[in-house]
C-alpha cells in the first residue's frame, strides 16, 4: 500500500486504486455522539438514533503504518492503523475521547456499481440508497408504498426495502474493491452520495479489510477467502425435489403416492411439524420442544427407516429457541442456560401468541446442551436435515452470560446459531450427509451455514415480496460470499387477503428447478394456499421440474464444488463471467447458473415472455436450441418452458439439450 501525506491530507493507495482519502475540505473520519431507541416486536426491529453531536477529523499526523486524527482543537483523536496480509489490508482504529458513533467515508467514482449488504431482496447494485445492518425480520411488505404494508405497518409487522434477515457490512464496487467492517455493531452502509460511500457504526473502536481484485470474480475471491468456504451439502440434496408435507404418517404417504404417480423423483420429505403443532391467528405454527410428537407422527423412527428404504429422506425444523411450555424450557432454565432480563429472570420473547427463552450461545454450557439436543433428538432418530430456522430475535436489552452487551451480539447471532448446528454435524461425523439450510445470516454464517432459503416471501407477485425478490436475493447473497441458495416454492406468508395461486405456484416451481436445490413449502396458511398436489395438472408439473432437477444436478454440483472452493456463487450476476459488458451490471432479475446456464424466470403474473438481455457469445434455448443474438431480446417463455439458455460451447451441451426430452 502506498500512503500519500501531508499536514491535512491523505490518501491511500493499493497499487493505482485510491482506497482511502481524508483532506480538511472532504474529511474521510467523523466521530459522534448520539442515544438510540429500538422496539422490538415479534423480530420487527424499529430504530431511531437522536444524533447528538458529529464533528469531522481535521488534522492529522502520518507516520509508516499509522495515522492519527484529531478532532477540532486537537481535543481527542483516532489511531488508525494497518497491516497486509494475504493480499488484504487490515485496518484497525481506536478513538481516544467521548464518542459512540464512527463514520468512515471511502472514495467513489458516480458511475460506480455497489453490490453486497448480505441477503438484500429489492436492490442488487445498491447504489443510491442507506442499508441498515441489523438482522431482523424482513416484514410483511418491504416496499411502504404498497397496501400490504401499509397494513402490516398497523400491526408493527411491515418491513422496508433493507429489512432482512441476513444484513452484512459489506460491498464490493465495479472498481473491484472490496470493504467488509468486522464489527458487529448496529451499523449502516450509504451509497447516496456520487463522491463517497459512507459507512457508519455504533461503537468507539473499529476494524475493517480492504481488498483490490483484477476482476469482479477476483475480487468476491478474495472476499470469499476472507469470511471462509461453505461447507458441503450431501450429493443428494441436489437430486429432485423435496416435499414439504405436514399432517403425520399416512399424509406423507398419501402425498409421496401422489407424486411418484406422476413420475416425480422425490428425494426427501420435508415435515416442520415433525415436533408437533400450535394455531395462532398468523396461522399453522410449531411446538418449538423439539422431539418428535408420538400423537402426530407416532413411531417416527420406524417411518423414517421404511421411507428411506424407499430412496425418500426425512427432513425437519428446529430454531435457536424453547418454548415456556415444553420440557426443554424446563431444563434449560434450571441449568440456567437461557438470556436473562435485567432483573435475573429469564427473558421471554413473544414470537406470535407464545412465548420462548433464548438459548444463550455466550455460554458455553449453553452450547453443548443445544447441540445435545440436536443429536439425540433429530439425529438420534433419523433426521437427514432440517431447517434451521431464525436467529434474528435476540433482544438488545437482554442480559448475556458472557457479559457482552446484547447490542454487538445481535448481528452475530445469526452465525452462532450456525456453528451450533455445524459442530453438532461435524462431532457426531455427519458433515456432508445430512442437509441443514438456514434463514438468517451474517458474516462468518458463510464457514457454518451450506444453503441459506430466502425467507418467508409473500404468495403474490410483488416485486420486493414475492418471486422477483428471491432471484434478487439469490444474487446478492452471493456477492456476500454466501453462493447456495433456495427458496420456498410458492412463497409462505398468507396474510391480508394473500392467496398463492395455482399459476404461482407452477412458475415458482420451474424457476427452482434451475436453482441449487428444489423444496416446496405448504405457507402458513396450507388451506388458503394451492399446493403441489392441488390437482392432477400442478402434480404433473412440479414432477416434472423435479425430474429436470435430477437431470442438472451433475452440473449444479459443479457449481456446488467451485462455489465451496473458491466462493464464486453458484446462482452469480452476469458480470461475474462478463465484467468488460456494462450493461450487465443492471441486471437483477436474470442470473447465471454455473457458467454455462442462462436464465430469466417469468415473475409476472399471465407473462408468456420475457425480456432477456443476452451476452456476447453463442446462447441457445434448451428446449428448441434457437439461437438469440447479443442484447435484448423478448424470449418466449409458456409454462412448463421458462427462459432458460446455454452457451453452445458448454462442456455440458449434451446433458442441456437432454431436458427438452423429459
Amino acid at each position: 500500500m502506498n500512503v500519500q501525506s501531508t499536514r491535512d491530507a491523505v490518501r491511500l493507495y493499493q497499487g493505482e486504486k485510491l482506497l482511502f482519502a481524508h483532506t480538511l475540505e472532504q474529511p474521510g473520519i467523523y466521530v459522534g455522539m448520539g442515544r438510540e431507541e429500538i422496539d422490538m416486536y415479534r423480530g420487527n426491529f424499529h430504530i431511531r438514533d437522536h444524533l447528538e453531536r458529529r464533528v469531522p477529523l481535521e488534522e492529522l499526523e502520518a507516520d509508516e503504518g499509522k495515522i492519527r486524527f484529531y478532532t477540532p482543537g486537537r481535543r481527542d483523536s483516532l489511531l488508525l492503523t494497518w497491516e497486509e496480509k494475504e493480499g488484504r489490508i487490515h485496518f484497525h482504529g481506536v478513538f481516544s475521547g467521548q464518542c459512540n458513533r464512527i463514520w468512515l467515508r471511502f472514495p467513489a467514482l458516480p458511475e460506480d456499481s455497489v453490490f453486497g449488504g448480505g441477503e438484500q431482496f429489492s436492490y442488487l447494485d445498491l447504489r443510491g440508497k442507506r442499508f441498515e445492518i441489523f438482522t431482523r425480520e424482513q416484514g410483511v411488505g418491504r416496499n411502504k408504498k404498497e397496501y400490504v404494508t401499509f397494513l402490516a405497518d398497523q400491526e408493527k409487522a411491515g418491513g422496508d426495502y433493507d429489512w432482512t434477515f441476513f444484513p452484512q457490512p459489506t460491498f464490493l464496487s465495479s472498481q473491484n474493491i472490496f470493504f467488509h467492517l468486522e464489527n458487529t455493531c448496529y451499523s449502516a452502509l450509504d451509497f447516496t452520495a456520487d463522491s463517497f460511500h459512507e459507512v457508519e457504526l455504533w461503537d468507539r473502536e473499529f476494524r475493517f479489510v480492504l481488498g483490490v481484485g483484477e476482476s469482479p470474480a477476483d475480487t468476491l475471491r478474495s472476499l470469499s477467502g476472507l469470511l471462509g468456504h461453505q461447507p458441503p451439502l450431501p450429493s443428494w440434496a441436489f437430486e429432485g425435489i423435496w416435499l414439504g408435507i405436514q399432517g403425520g404418517p399416512e399424509v406423507v404417504d398419501q402425498k409421496l403416492n401422489t407424486m411418484k404417480a406422476q413420475g416425480a423423483d422425490v428425494t426427501a420429505v420435508w415435515c416442520q411439524d415433525w415436533e408437533g403443532v400450535r394455531y395462532t391467528s398468523f396461522g399453522k405454527r410449531l411446538r418449538w420442544d423439539w422431539m418428535a410428537d408420538e400423537a402426530l407422527y407416532p413411531n417416527l423412527r420406524e417411518h423414517i427407516a421404511r421411507w428411506e428404504a424407499e430412496g425418500v429422506r426425512f427432513m425437519g425444523y428446529i430454531n435457536p429457541y424453547v418454548c415456556v411450555d415444553g420440557k426443554l424450557f424446563t431444563e434449560a432454565r434450571e441449568k440456567g442456560l437461557l438470556a436473562l432480563k435485567a432483573d435475573g429472570q429469564v427473558y421471554a420473547v413473544d414470537f406470535g401468541e407464545f412465548d420462548c427463552g433464548i438459548v444463550d450461545f455466550t455460554n458455553p454450557e449453553a452450547c453443548r446442551w443445544y447441540k445435545e439436543v440436536i443429536k439425540k433428538n433429530l439425529l438420534g432418530i433419523g433426521l437427514k436435515g432440517w431447517m434451521a430456522d431464525f436467529g434474528e430475535y435476540l433482544p438488545t436489552d437482554c442480559v448475556l452470560f458472557s457479559g457482552e452487551s446484547a447490542m454487538t451480539a445481535h448481528n452475530r447471532w445469526p452465525a452462532m446459531w450456525a456453528k451450533i448446528n455445524y459442530e453438532a454435524l461435524e462431532e457426531t461425523g455427519n458433515l456432508g450427509k445430512v442437509a441443514v439450510f438456514f434463514r438468517a445470516g451474517a458474516a462468518g454464517s458463510q464457514k457454518y451455514a451450506p444453503l441459506m432459503w430466502a425467507g418467508d416471501q409473500n404468495v403474490d407477485w410483488s416485486l420486493d415480496d414475492g418471486l422477483a425478490s428471491v432471484v434478487v436475493a439469490a444474487l446478492s447473497a452471493g456477492m456476500s460470499g454466501h453462493g447456495m441458495h433456495t427458496s420456498d416454492v410458492g412463497g409462505y406468508t398468507t396474510l391480508y387477503h394473500m392467496k398463492r395461486t395455482k399459476e404461482l405456484l407452477m412458475r415458482w416451481a420451474e424457476f427452482c428447478a434451475f436453482t441449487p436445490v428444489l423444496r416446496t413449502h405448504e405457507g402458513n396458511r396450507p388451506d388458503s394456499n394451492w399446493q403441489f398436489d392441488s390437482d392432477e395438472e400442478t402434480a404433473r408439473h412440479v414432477a416434472r421440474c423435479s425430474r429436470l432437477h435430477t437431470a442438472l444436478t451433475p452440473y449444479i454440483l459443479e457449481a456446488d464444488r467451485e462455489n465451496r472452493e473458491t466462493g464464486i456463487p453458484a446462482m452469480r450476476p452476469l458480470f461475474l463471467e462478463y465484467p468488460e459488458d456494462r450493461e450487465c451490471y443492471r441486471l437483477k432479475y436474470q442470473y447465471l447458473l454455473g457458467r454455462d446456464l442462462l436464465v430469466a424466470p417469468v415473475y409476472t403474473q399471465e407473462a408468456q415472455t420475457v425480456e432477456v438481455y443476452i451476452p456476447d457469445g453463442n446462447w441457445r434455448s434448451i428446449w428448441d436450441d434457437a439461437p438469440l443474438s447479443p442484447g435484448w431480446n423478448q424470449a418466449p417463455a409458456p409454462m412448463g418452458r421458462p427462459a432458460v439458455f446455454y452457451r453452445q460451447d458448454s462442456g455440458h451441451k449434451e446433458l442441456f439439450t437432454q431436458l427438452r426430452t423429459i
